[in-house]
């Protein structure tokens, strides 16, 4: 098994970091590689897309033709989770800030975005959410992003002020939270599950 973390800009080694851990929790054999060029997303069975800065990630991947293997992996129904401006990047939609900054998505995630949901960087916090399949879980917010709303076949996994911050589209995943800076591998395992 090969899991590719989109390496270009953002918490890139969290995620390296907590996907190993989970790999060892559910006894799986396979490497975790922080994916920085298109040749290494070749062979992946599953790619996650961190937080970070969505303009600049975007940019990164379109132009090295990341984003184009990253949308023919969602269409081979290999799992695809993005987490915090991943999850903007998989969008259908966006924002006017979307718009503003040219930030171009990669439209597999039927949601609408809203950058920047709960405020600015001073702004951000923890919560326990319960989370669907998952249980209760310490999520940390960042900057983070909500979704305005998302199309029917757009499962809601975890809300927080009526705001939906998880979704799951079958073989994607939306988090407006950074499951990677808690420790628990819950979610990880989860996307690994789907492999």
């Amino acid at each position: 098994m090969k899991i590719s973390i989109i390496g270009v800009q953002g918490d890139v080694e969290e995620h390296v970091l907590i996907t190993r851990k989970a790999m060892e929790k559910l006894g799986l054999d396979g490497k975790v590689i922080a994916t920085r060029k298109l040749d290494q997303l070749f062979g992946s069975d599953g790619v996650i897309i961190p937080g970070g800065e969505s303009t600049t990630i975007s940019k990164l991947i379109w132009k090295d033709g990341m984003a184009e293997e990253i949308i023919r992996m969602a269409e081979e129904e290999k799992p695809i989770m993005g987490t915090c401006a991943g999850m903007i990047l998989l969008a259908k939609h966006g924002d006017e800030q979307v718009e503003k900054t040219k930030t171009r998505l990669l439209k597999l995630l039927d949601v609408k975005i809203r950058r920047n949901a709960f405020g600015r960087q001073r702004e951000s916090f923890e919560v326990e959410l319960d989370v669907k399949g998952i249980g209760r879980f310490n999520a940390i917010f960042i900057r983070a992003p909500a979704i305005e709303w998302a199309g029917d076949d757009v499962e809601v996994l975890a809300r927080f002020e009526e705001k939906i911050v998880g979704v799951r589209q079958k073989n994607l995943i939306g988090l407006a939270f950074h499951p990677e800076l808690t420790g628990d591998t819950r979610i990880h395992e989860f996307f690994l599950s789907l492999i």
